[in-house]
């Protein structure tokens, strides 16, 4: 196999001598011995046609590990052809920046429709040009409160997905942000009063609605709470289809509403890549992090579109940049932007209704089977 690696004995023998090992076999310790191959690989070539028949009888061969029916941000939702059938052109698979707007009026015309329909979708005002994924988008979400009211402590709550709540705790350790964990109480709602302080110092309170227990946070109280403080409400979510019933985190009194947006159009993919979501009011848009496009005309009169914000970038404000999210999910984007284009507000109610009425039946069947609905004692 060393053949294959541009490494010479000696550069290898230095990079052992580092890791504390003497050869390479070393490194492989802790793979118990009767995991290992020892024997030569007995490959024999193959067509394409015959290694992809002899995948397909080897995934036949393999028993189901039996279905996860908890989503927990990452759902099977249904796709109309056309949203992969459009998004899969070859001019859209390139996604870089559209610095030059005279170059670029079909990929810059792309985000801004996209950003129009989260920002009506979330209930908020303004939304950039997508994120990584929901969990970055919430943490950056957290990092946008704390320099809009310049103060360094966040109340989270505990019914918050706990894979989004470990990457908001690493941003804000890193940001040297305090985090102060709200309780749930016995119905799976975030506890306000459960905080000692009185909460004047908090740049932001952060709740996920439906949250991770799948209940429905009353965002509206939250935000009379939070803004009676001074400080913002940052509303998070993993499941984008439930905006296609509930009423919109804007309309409740968020400030700021970041999350997941891998249900609308794109397929699981194993856990990636996704989208991230984030929107805010017009009046925080310059502490936004990402890219936002605008609409204007041209010297002709005519409808055109440029980058109107990119405060992220470095080369521009180098330490002050607000954010070190270095590409927007583009072609994921423009995927979502498709299928909430082509389900219109009508399709996107009716899925979302099919959904729910889909999982109180499935409810309704294992309280029949003697399944009791418990909230976790210790969480």
């Amino acid at each position: 196999m060393h053949r294959y690696f541009p490494h010479t004995a000696e550069d290898e023998a230095r990079m052992l001598d580092v890791v504390g090992v003497s050869q390479v076999e070393e490194l492989f310790a802790s793979v118990p011995e009767h995991c290992r191959h020892k024997e030569p690989l007995n490959l024999t070539a193959l067509t394409e046609w015959d290694l992809k028949a002899r995948a397909a009888e080897l995934a036949g061969a393999m028993p189901a590990a039996g279905s996860a029916w908890v989503g927990a941000g990452s759902y099977q939702h249904y796709i109309p052809a056309v949203v992969p059938a459009l998004a899969s052109r070859s001019e859209f698979y390139t996604a870089y920046t559209p610095y030059q707007p005279e170059m670029s009026q079909g990929t810059l015309q792309a985000i801004f429709e996209f950003q129009t329909l989260i920002a009506r979708l979330l209930g908020m005002e303004v939304a950039n040009a997508s994120m990584y994924d929901g969990a970055t988008s919430l943490a950056e979400g957290a990092l946008m409160a704390c320099r809009v009211t310049k103060r360094s402590k966040i109340a989270v709550s505990a019914a918050l997905h706990p894979n989004y709540r470990r990457v908001v705790d690493t941003y804000c350790s890193a940001a040297q942000i305090t985090v102060v964990t709200l309780p749930v109480t016995a119905e799976g709602i975030t506890d306000t009063a459960a905080l000692a302080e009185d909460g004047k110092d908090l740049a932001a309170l952060l709740v996920q609605s439906p949250n991770f227990f799948g209940v429905i946070e009353p965002l509206s109280a939250q935000a009379d709470w939070i803004h009676e403080r001074k400080g913002l409400l940052v509303a998070g979510f993993t499941e984008a289809m439930a905006f296609g019933l509930l009423t919109s985190p804007g309309s409740q009194g968020a400030d700021i509403v970041c999350g997941e947006g891998q249900s609308l159009g794109l397929t699981q993919s194993f856990g990636g890549p996704y989208l991230g979501l984030m929107a805010t009011r017009k009046s925080l848009m310059r502490n936004l992090p990402g890219r936002l496009v605008g609409q204007t005309t041209d010297t002709a009169g005519k409808r055109a579109f440029v980058l109107t914000l990119s405060t992220r970038e470095q080369h521009i404000r180098r330490e002050k940049a607000v954010s070190n999210i270095c590409s927007n999910a583009g072609l994921c984007a423009l995927t979502c932007g498709i299928y909430l284009a082509s389900v219109g507000s009508t399709g996107l109610r009716h899925m979302a209704k099919l959904n729910h009425d889909k999982a109180e039946y499935l409810k309704a069947g294992l309280l029949a089977a003697g399944v009791t609905m418990t909230m976790p004692q210790s969480w």
